[in-house]
């Protein structure tokens, strides 16, 4: 795998883990966030881009694969938002206006999934706004 497409998948990867941070800073992640994810994957995330993982599926699977995992290995939301965090700042570039504005639908779509947002929520909602307005 060439080493553009290897930072594509670890970029949807890292998306995983945003994601996670939103629906497990509340120390619960819920059905409804799930179902949420899985469905703003396939109805925005598949077009993004053109890049497969190596068993060549599209690479924007690895934002539900990584979900599911972080859930399964139950790691502190915290931590997860940190690694996004450093993800972003290594590699700014590839967030474009318009990446920026589909993962701030998508975090926001997560938070709100189940009875709306609340204090954990918002807070890490709040550090991504502050990440992205950087």
């Amino acid at each position: 795998m060439e080493t553009s497409q290897n930072i594509g998948v670890t970029f949807y990867q890292n998306l995983g883990k945003l994601f996670y941070a939103i629906a497990a800073s509340d120390n619960v992640v819920r059905e409804s966030e799930y179902d949420s994810l899985r469905k703003i994957v396939k109805s925005e995330w598949l077009d993004v881009d053109d890049i497969e993982d190596e068993f060549g599926a599209d690479a924007a699977f690895q934002i539900e694969i990584v979900f599911d995992w972080m859930d399964y290995e139950t790691p502190n939301a915290q931590s997860c938002f940190e690694e996004f965090e450093s993800f972003y700042k290594e590699h700014q570039s590839r967030f474009t206006d318009r990446i920026k504005d589909l993962i701030w639908d998508t975090a926001n779509t997560i938070a709100g999934a189940f009875s709306g947002k609340n204090k954990s929520e918002l807070m890490m909602l709040g550090r991504l706004k502050l990440l992205f307005e950087k």
